[in-house]
């Protein structure tokens, strides 16, 4: 019996149901193949790890050291609670409350951000720092569902607590 030497329509095929089956991966939410590099832990009496980001308008986002609030969504859910509370509340509370809005879309499948989930955030009027790579956020800290408030003063970390209630993040923001 002669040995199989793989033909090149058998290498396309086998090459092409790789390609689908992590396309299919990716679109049912399982985790991705990334790099190693992440950011170092954010904890209380840390200062917050320099963040280089783009808001969901493609321009660079920053957190001046006045920034007093930030509150991080790691999960659509937690994001959605985030834009409800947002969109009841004048456009400059962020500024005025010295607050920003961090969202973590870095396990999101990228078509997907791009197709829909950055189109939705540009039609909002205030500023959001986008992560799209799963690895920077990664050491950030979450609770399920919940949204991340990290208090900070000039960067250093005072206090994170997690919220889950629209009172509870409008109290937040009332502070």
């Amino acid at each position: 019996m002669l040995p199989f030497v793989p033909t090149a329509q058998s290498t396309r095929r086998a090459f092409s149901a790789l390609v689908i089956t992590s396309l299919l991966a990716a679109a049912a939410g399982l985790p991705k193949v990334t790099s190693a590099q992440t950011t170092s832990t954010v904890q209380v009496g840390q200062r917050l790890p320099a963040l280089a980001l783009k808001d969901q308008h493609d321009k660079p986002w920053q957190m001046d050291a006045d920034t007093r609030l930030l509150m991080f969504a790691a999960s659509r859910q937690a994001s959605n609670l985030v834009q409800e509370v947002l969109q009841k509340l004048p456009p400059d509370l962020l500024t005025r409350k010295n607050a920003v809005y961090l969202a973590d879309m870095g396990k999101m499948p990228g078509i997907i951000t791009r197709t829909f989930a950055l189109p939705a955030l540009k039609k909002l009027p205030y500023p959001i720092g986008v992560s799209t790579d799963e690895a920077t956020l990664a050491a950030w800290p979450r609770e399920g569902d919940a949204v991340t408030l990290i208090e900070l003063d000039q960067h250093l970390i005072n206090r994170i607590s997690f919220v889950s209630t629209e009172a509870d993040l409008r109290a937040a923001l009332d502070r």
